[in-house]
């Protein structure tokens, strides 16, 4: 795993939270290609539409950081 995606906390549950919340991310992006909606991705503060599919998604996943992915109805 990405050094920066540890949780520095001694909480074995803080531990899990980094993997489990992009576990989350790619099962909200493969949702929203099930059901043909968009994903509302949060970068710097500015929302933005994407395609489930979209190349912008792929770098997000290589990224050391992590931006908040929400399925939008």
């Amino acid at each position: 795993m990405n050094a920066s995606l540890e949780s520095k906390l001694p909480n074995a549950d803080m531990q899990a939270a980094p993997r489990a919340l992009l576990r989350a991310a790619r099962r909200a992006r493969e949702i929203a290609r099930q059901t043909g909606t968009a994903l509302v991705v949060v970068r710097n503060g500015v929302l933005m539409e994407l395609d489930p599919d979209s190349v912008d998604l792929d770098e997000t996943d290589n990224q050391s950081g992590i931006d908040t992915i929400y399925d939008r109805e």
